[in-house]
């Protein structure tokens, strides 16, 4: 790769797609939130539930003003970039880009979440050892300062909990568009090993309980005010909060992470991710069967 790393974004119908370009080249941007070595050249623009035209068309300004050319064309979108970063709202397309993108050969960050299903999960995952594509997935909350720096503590955890918001999407399910995001975190803190989900619906409200092969519990609530955190206890009942202030934004947080996996590193590993598919998939299935459902393993 060159000195200054080319990337090219594909999807406009999320706010990422404007927020990641503006922290490696808005001159606007505070000094201490910007990633260097970075500059997002292309874009590619499309119409999605998540995004109308009058919403894509401020998008498009936006990113013009800071010299991204904006392009309905796949082809001239991905031409000449070192690396890709899929930002597509809908996880249902996921699957479709990722196919257009992996024959590329270019690094992926593929924005959360992992897919709409552990069905196309595992195409994803087929794509990438096809075309032997280098890529992760994440939310940015499992880099967030507060939270990374509560994990630093080493607690052994025997119980773990996550809140934050639910969402509510246009199409899709709520528990995988915005879930994933308190998902993530859960399945930061308890590593994997997953056994089953248990999840309930009351009014806006989602809980679910996670049994674990070891004994553990985890529990995830989604509710409808915008705050996130995460609590851990020990076998001895001590015990610790993590309330998640965003006293540096997540997104810079998460973009540090894509410049070392740009630079070799894989900041999640595959098991991760596929567990956190796999759990968002199994609390899915709970909310509809109303039982415990099994958690998915490669």
């Amino acid at each position: 790769m060159s000195e200054e790393i080319k990337i090219a974004i594909v999807g406009l119908d999320t706010s990422h797609a404007t927020a990641f370009p503006k922290l490696m080249q808005d001159p606007a941007t505070p000094e201490d939130q910007k990633i260097s070595g970075l500059r997002v050249t292309r874009c590619l623009r499309f119409e999605t539930a998540f995004q109308n035209k009058e919403g894509l068309d401020k998008r498009q300004e936006y990113l013009e003003s800071i010299g991204v050319t904006v392009t309905e064309n796949f082809e001239e979108s991905v031409a000449d970039c070192d690396a890709i970063m899929i930002e597509i709202n809908d996880p249902a397309l996921h699957l479709e880009y990722f196919e257009k993108c992996a024959p590329l050969g270019k690094p992926i960050f593929l924005d959360k979440p992992f897919a709409d299903s552990v069905e196309n999960m595992c195409k994803i995952i087929d794509l990438a050892k096809k075309y032997n594509v280098r890529f992760f997935t994440s939310s940015s909350l499992r880099f967030d300062i507060d939270f990374v720096e509560g994990l630093e503590k080493n607690l052994p955890v025997e119980k773990g909990m996550t809140w934050g918001p639910a969402g509510i999407p246009p199409k899709g399910e709520a528990v995988i568009w915005y879930g994933c995001h308190t998902f993530e975190m859960i399945q930061r803190i308890m590593g994997c090993g997953a056994e089953s989900v248990r999840g309930v619906k009351e009014g806006d409200n989602y809980l679910f309980r996670i049994k674990y092969a070891d004994g553990r519990t985890g529990i995830v609530e989604l509710g409808s005010a915008y705050s996130y955190g995460a609590l851990i206890r020990t076998k001895e009942n001590d015990g610790l909060f993590i309330k998640v202030t965003g006293r540096v934004p997540f997104y810079y947080m998460l973009m540090k992470e894509f410049v070392k996996f740009l630079h070799g590193e894989q900041p999640v590993a595959l098991e991760d991710s596929v567990e956190v598919m796999a759990l968002q998939e199994a609390a899915l299935k709970s909310l509809q069967s109303g039982k415990a459902e099994p958690v998915f393993h490669l």
